[in-house]
């Protein structure tokens, strides 16, 4: 049995309790002066173990002599058992898992996903163990707590049966608010502060430093969870993430500007790619309206069919949905697979990755200040019956339904009206690689019609958000009209 079993750290409203590293790092803290392991274990609350040999498997690469000295993590999958064929809300991250995280142990290893993962304490502590500190320096780095200093340099073996009562009242002080007070917990120490996305920032601090990390995926999925399956929560969970990587980026902690570090640069791109991924909102909120405002009302923005030049932007597009969809066959998917998966991204680019910039702007600029979000952990049985008739559940805020159903509206009435021009002109070949992409975006918006059109259920697009932005995308057809 564990000798250490639940921590409630003290918290109070005059002081930060920093969300999920700063229990991290009060975990980190008391689990030193009891059991004192060299490795460490983080497990979200919704995860759970599904195999006994995780620990030994990891175990195999720490205790290498010839990478243990360097190793700082292993990181195992995130992998749900709720999960259906279609996994239409792209919850098991094939891309990521399968494609990104694997190349990645060609380098210096893989990010650290916030859980799953099995860590040294040594690499948390920041601190140079083996060629000596300073008393002075380290007691100024973890605080002012004897039995933590001792705990660097000896392994506990505390008696179960007999435990000294200042052990309790050392432990009471290490969870205190006031103990990190004038310390460098949460900036060189343990996992990093100022940010919702503690582990980006954490891993990527680690890297810098010469700690490397491997990705570890047996075929018996190690660790399993239960994954999100309704719109509200993954959208939640989505701002949360991608406000962060937005922060991280437009901080000194972005990986690309760090000339002297020990990451290679390779490394340095795909972080940097995961971290910037929500500017990709940019050219799709272009593709959704400039695009079909202008197939509508005639203006060419590519070559015609009978133009050489044209084959180019035909190889772009074309090379880019067989690269996906290669990586989605390589990792186990289907063509339904690389189709939701296609999906999932533009509903994420019109909705996520726009409010998570937003947030990220408007935090920094002291409008609001950061927040950690948790998403909801309790199962309902109609959200859970809609997903595995692979339906979506359009149960959230119009926050995220009105720009998303209102671009939908705007393409289908660009579409149909374009088409019907373009049949009263007889000169298709003008605009047929426009026409093309708006058909394909509404064949991935193919849920989101049926959403607002053909479903009675409760998990349907409200009829009132539905007139709403029919009504927005009329202004915006009226305004296309107005400038073209």
């Amino acid at each position: 049995m564990p000798f250490l079993v639940y921590v409630a750290r003290e918290k109070r409203r005059s002081c930060p309790h920093h969300f999920k590293a700063g229990a991290l790092n009060v975990l980190q803290r008391i689990s030193s002066i009891f059991s004192n392991s060299a490795y460490i274990l983080v497990l979200d609350c919704d995860m759970y173990c599904n195999d006994t040999i995780s620990a030994r498997q990891a175990m195999c690469f720490f205790l290498d002599l010839k990478i243990s000295s360097s190793l700082g993590w292993i990181q195992y999958p995130q992998k749900y058992h709720n999960i259906t064929h279609s996994d239409i809300y792209d919850s098991q991250f094939r891309i990521t898992w399968g494609v990104y995280f694997l190349g990645a142990n060609g380098f210096h290893g893989p990010l650290i996903a916030g859980t799953n993962f099995y860590i040294q304490r040594k690499a948390l502590y920041g601190v140079d163990i083996v060629n000596g500190n300073d008393i002075r320096e380290i007691r100024e780095s973890l605080g002012p707590s004897n039995e933590l200093l001792k705990s660097l340099t000896t392994n506990n073996n505390l008696n179960l049966r007999e435990l000294p009562s200042h052990f309790l009242q050392e432990a009471h002080f290490l969870a205190s608010c006031i103990f990190e007070k004038d310390t460098k917990w949460g900036n060189k120490i343990g996992f990093w502060y100022d940010t919702v996305v503690e582990d980006a920032i954490t891993c990527v601090n680690l890297h810098k430093k010469g700690w490397k990390s491997i990705y570890l995926n047996p075929k018996r999925p190690q660790f399993l969870g239960t994954a999100t399956t309704n719109f509200n929560d993954i959208f939640i969970q989505y701002v949360r993430w991608y406000s962060g990587f937005i922060d991280l980026t437009l901080s000194n902690h972005f990986p690309l500007i760090h000339t002297h570090s020990n990451m290679h640069f390779v490394e340095k791109l795909m972080s940097s790619y995961f971290y910037i991924e929500p500017f990709y909102f940019f050219p799709m909120m272009w593709f959704s309206t400039i695009l079909p405002l202008c197939f509508l009302y005639g203006i060419p923005l590519y070559p015609q069919v009978s133009d050489p030049f044209l084959m180019a932007f035909g190889y772009i597009l074309l090379s880019s949905w067989l690269k996906h969809l290669l990586d989605v066959l390589i990792s186990g998917g289907s063509f339904t697979t690389w189709l939701s998966e296609q999906r999932m991204w533009v509903i994420k680019s019109l909705t996520s990755y726009l409010y998570g910039t937003l947030e990220c702007i408007t935090t920094r600029l002291g409008f609001h200040e950061a927040n950690f979000t948790p998403t909801n952990k309790v199962i309902d049985d109609d959200t859970t019956n809609l997903y595995q008739m692979g339906k979506y559940d359009f149960r959230t805020s119009n926050m995220f339904l009105v720009p998303l159903v209102t671009l939908v509206n705007l393409n289908m009435f660009c579409l149909i009206i374009g088409v019907l021009r373009l049949l009263v002109d007889h000169d298709p070949g003008l605009l047929l690689g426009q026409m093309i992409l708006v058909f394909y975006g509404l064949v991935l918006s193919a849920p989101v019609i049926e959403g607002m059109v053909f479903r009675t259920d409760d998990g349907r697009v409200p009829l009132s958000t539905t007139l709403v932005c029919t009504t927005l995308s009329l202004i915006i057809l009226f305004l296309g009209y107005k400038l073209s």
